[in-house]
Formats: C-alpha cells, sequence, structure tokens
C-alpha cells in the first residue's frame, strides 16, 4: 500500500481514535436506521389504508414538527449537557415504538395512532441531528471536522440505503409487527450506545451553570441576533431552509407516491428508489471523509444546492425507472455536497458557548420540508407532478442564485474564512 493512500485512509478513520466518538457512532446508525425503517413502513402503511396523497405528506410533515421547538433542545443542551438532550430523547423513541409494535402486535394499529404517535416523535426529531452535530463539534479538533462530519452523515446515508431495502421488504417478509420490534430492538440500543458519549467538560460545565441564571428565551433572542449578524451563518441558514423547502420533499415523503403512481412499482419499488437516493448520498459522504478534496466550503454548498435543483428537475420529467434511479443517484450525491460543507460553515463560524443554539436555529430551516410538502398535495393535485417538480427546482435555482449574490462576501469570495479549505 502507498503512503499516499494509507494517509487518506487514516484521515478517513481519524475521528474513531476520539473514544466518544466510537459510541456515537454506532448509536446515531441505530437511530438513523430505526427513522428510516419507520418512515418508509408508516408511510406505506398511510398510503395504502388511506388512499390519500394528502394523508401521506401530512405523515411526512409530522416527523419534523419539532424543527419549530430545535432552538429549544439547542438552549437546552447548553445548559444540561448534549449527552443528556440525546439520551432522554433516544429513550422516548424506543418507548412510542414499543407502543406501535403493540398496537400491531394486536392487531389494533389504526390511521390516528400512526399520527398521533409519529407527532409525538416529531416534536423531539429535529433535536436529533442538533446533538449529534454539537457534539461532533464538542469533541472533533477543527480541522478534523469536516471528516468527522462527513463520517458521521453515513450513519444516516447508510440508512436510507439499508433501512429502505429492510422497512420495505421486511414488511414484505415478515410483516408490520416483527419489523416494528426490530425498531424497537435499534432505539433501545442506540440509548444504550449513547450513554458512552463524552458528556461536557469543566469549562462546558461552568459555562452552563452561569447561563442557567437567565431567561430561555433571552438565550434564544442572544441565540438569533448572533446569526443574524454573521452573514455566513445567515447564509448557510437560508440554503438549508431553501433545500428542505423545494428539494427535499420528493425525496423524504412523496416518493411512496412516485413508486405507486408514476412508476407502478409497489413496495419494493419503493425501496429501490429510497435506496438509490441514499445510495448516492452515502458515496458523496465517503468522498468527502476521505479528505481528497480540497473544497472551499461555501461555494461547494452553493454548487451542490444548485444541482440538487437540477436534478430535481430532470427527475420529475423522466418516467422511465432506470433513468430515475440514475437520476436519484445523482441527486443524492450532490446533497452530500451540499449539506456537509454547510454544517461546517456553521460549526466552524459558532462560538462554542453558542455551537448548540445555532445547530438548533438551523434545525428551524427543516421546517421548510413540511411546508414543502404540504403545499405539494394541492399542487400536484392541480398541475400535475412534473410540474410541480419544474415549479419548484426552477424557483430553487433562482434562489440559490440570489443567496450567492446577496452574501457573495461571505461565501462566495475566495478569501472569505466560509471559504477556507477542508
Amino acid at each position: 500500500m502507498s503512503s499516499s493512500s494509507h494517509g487518506a485512509r487514516a484521515s478517513a478513520l481519524a475521528p474513531f481514535r476520539i473514544r466518544s466518538f466510537r459510541f456515537q457512532w454506532p448509536a446515531d446508525l441505530l437511530t438513523s436506521w430505526a427513522f428510516e425503517m419507520e418512515a418508509l413502513i408508516l408511510g406505506w402503511y398511510v398510503l395504502t389504508s388511506t388512499g390519500s396523497v394528502q394523508q401521506l405528506v401530512i405523515f411526512g410533515s409530522l416527523a419534523w414538527l419539532g424543527s419549530l421547538f430545535s432552538p429549544f433542545f439547542g438552549v437546552a443542551g447548553d445548559r444540561i449537557g448534549h449527552r443528556t438532550m440525546l439520551c432522554l430523547t433516544r429513550g422516548i423513541y424506543a418507548l412510542l415504538a414499543a407502543v406501535l409494535t403493540a398496537l400491531t402486535l394486536a392487531n389494533a394499529l389504526q390511521p390516528w395512532h400512526v399520527f398521533v404517535i409519529s407527532a409525538l416523535a416529531g416534536l423531539m426529531r429535529p433535536s436529533d441531528m442538533v446533538m449529534r452535530h454539537a457534539l461532533v463539534g464538542q469533541t472533533m479538533r477543527p480541522d478534523m471536522l469536516l471528516g468527522a462530519i462527513s463520517v458521521s452523515r453515513t450513519t444516516s446515508d447508510t440508512a436510507r440505503v439499508a433501512g429502505a431495502l429492510a422497512g420495505t421488504g421486511g414488511v414484505a417478509l415478515i410483516g408490520v409487527g416483527p419489523a416494528y420490534v426490530v425498531v424497537t430492538a435499534m432505539y433501545v440500543g442506540a440509548f444504550l450506545l449513547s450513554l458512552g458519549v463524552a458528556g461536557a467538560t469543566r469549562g462546558q460545565v461552568d459555562r452552563a451553570a452561569s447561563a442557567s441564571v437567565s431567561h430561555p428565551l433571552a438565550d434564544l433572542k442572544q441565540a438569533f441576533v448572533y446569526v443574524w449578524h454573521k452573514p455566513d451563518l445567515l447564509g448557510a441558514f437560508s440554503v438549508a431552509f431553501l433545500v428542505n423547502l423545494l428539494a427535499f420533499p420528493f425525496f423524504l415523503g412523496l416518493l411512496p407516491y412516485v413508486a405507486k403512481d408514476i412508476y407502478a412499482i409497489g413496495q419494493a419499488g419503493l425501496g429501490y428508489l429510497a435506496a438509490a437516493f441514499a445510495s448516492g448520498a452515502l458515496t458523496g459522504s465517503l468522498i468527502l471523509s476521505s479528505n481528497r478534496l480540497r473544497l472551499r466550503a461555501a461555494r461547494t454548498m452553493l454548487v451542490g444546492g444548485a444541482a440538487w435543483f437540477l436534478a430535481v428537475l430532470v427527475f420529475g420529467q423522466v418516467t422511465v425507472l432506470a433513468i430515475g434511479l440514475g437520476l436519484l443517484f445523482v441527486a443524492g450525491l450532490v446533497q452530500s455536497f451540499c449539506l456537509t460543507p454547510l454544517a461546517a460553515v456553521m460549526l466552524r463560524a459558532s462560538d462554542e458557548s453558542m455551537r448548540g443554539r445555532v445547530m438548533g436555529m438551523r434545525m428551524l430551516a427543516i421546517w421548510g420540508l413540511p411546508l414543502g410538502l404540504l403545499a405539494a398535495g394541492p399542487i400536484i393535485a392541480r398541475i400535475g407532478y412534473a410540474n410541480t417538480t419544474l415549479l419548484y427546482a426552477g424557483i430553487g435555482l433562482i434562489a440559490t442564485l440570489v443567496i450567492a449574490l446577496g452574501w457573495r462576501h461571505a461565501l462566495w469570495r475566495r478569501e472569505a474564512p466560509a471559504n477556507a479549505f477542508v
């Protein structure tokens, strides 16, 4: 093995030298797999039991309901510790999944059960990503940050490959009840592994204790002011909101509709569609984690976002399954080249004492996803799926250009801190 290849491999595996990350990565992996299996199992159940794409997009929106409250989770994480928040929410995921399992095994499951429990889980789900990113920022050196984020993202990327196939194929093989037993076991395992993640340092505990005398709303206001006056953070937040509003709905909510009404390939085919997108995302994360490319983070974020919208536009006009699968792979690939540098820009631009609150505010951008999903239902009914993708992607491309021009000094200028090589 050449020294260069050995160095690249060492760089990719460097985050695992940190003990906390060796617990966090498998815990995040199990949580992400459970998230993905749940979304596809229940999404298909809602679509087939109600026969309504409107009900499907409402269900998909519930998973991100908590994005409105994510800044408060960030404040809580800064005060009581990010590990404590992570363990608390993952324990509740396991409890809610166990309730669904019991209802399914008793043949008592109804669509309203799914909506209520999904709403409860959705209140906390966005905070999971807040805590993941905050813990990576807490435990990693700045020069290891992008690689660690990329490796961390492989947990959700692999989940969308394996979780998609396991979620749809598992139901077909063993039924919803046994499949949900597996989901519950994954949440329990994630909770136990999360207990091994590093807690706050003494300095962080002291800062949290001093902050606890202030009101949470004052902390939240401070975070808004902090982000508002940092163009690199505000620009990255805008990109995050934009892709959630106009790109993600076609991959994290409407795929069951595409499988059933566009390609007519059924539940197993839904797994293939989700896996194609996830495979591209995983490939992108692996490329970034290898540290073989010298990238300017903010520029990469903007170019990746524009390429993602182009992929959405073309995907919406295609009715041939093989071509659609290829476009889904490309969309997943460029998605990683947008969102991973975006996270790096925000973490590097945030002071340690503000990191939880800033990442909590970043999760507010996820609210674009349920808004985009809820709008897509009636728009598809009125003008059709292909025209809806054309509309969403066209607006997305124009808005990306506006963001690049509006914050060009902070996001596009080569000398800007956000464009330091990563």
